[in-house]
């Protein structure tokens, strides 16, 4: 089985980092030549315009592919730890991997369809990424419940889960208050109408 080789634990730790990189330098990029705010911008914004637009395009679509490997390689583990233990249906992993590569799938949207340029797709992409990764991750951590103790320690369970909680907690009110701000302006200034809302819809995209 290739979950048990030596040196796929690579495969998300390249993840991470990938995508923390992709963040980072589209930030860096799109602030040093004034396309957006400092103060948390929302992350599409980072990738609308040239130059950083091509990077974060780029860079976003290699993460939803590491995703999707990781995925797969989480997958297998559970298929394999399941051979023995028994602690979970088949058809449940299945489908909790079918859920994560519908984020990945969102995920590549995103990186594809610029927010200015068909903000529709975009928005239609955002969601279906965040919304799968929430999902995802709870069943995620349902999942390693049920394998304790033998395959998890229960601290792992509860770091999983916590993580779970606050995803969820910052998912349903970045909606909320998405859907009452235009996502197609991204020049905002203090004092502007629904500004505040715009940056509390930021900051709970970022958490």
């Amino acid at each position: 089985m290739p979950c048990c080789m030596p040196g796929v634990a690579v495969v998300p730790a390249l993840l991470v980092s990938w995508s923390s990189a992709a963040f980072i330098i589209s930030y860096v990029i799109a602030v040093l030549a004034g396309h957006v705010e400092p103060l948390v911008p929302y992350i599409s914004d980072t990738g609308t315009k040239p130059p950083e637009s091509g990077v974060f395009g780029f860079m976003i679509n290699i993460s939803a592919l590491l995703a999707a490997i990781t995925m797969y390689i989480r997958y297998l583990l559970i298929e394999k730890q399941n051979e023995s233990s028994h602690f979970v249906r088949s058809s449940c992993n299945m489908f909790t991997l079918c859920i994560g590569l519908m984020g990945c799938t969102g995920m590549g949207i995103v990186a594809t369809f610029q927010e200015l340029a068909v903000p529709s797709v975009h928005d239609i992409g955002a969601l279906v990424a965040f919304g799968s990764g929430v999902v995802y991750i709870t069943l995620q951590s349902l999942i390693s419940y049920k394998s304790c103790p033998r395959w998890n320690t229960y601290l792992v369970c509860h770091i999983r889960m916590a993580i779970s909680v606050i995803s969820c907690i910052a998912f349903i009110p970045m909606i909320v208050f998405a859907s009452k701000v235009s996502m197609t302006k991204i020049d905002w200034t203090p004092g502007e109408k629904r500004f505040s809302i715009r940056i509390s819809t930021e900051i709970h995209e970022d958490f």
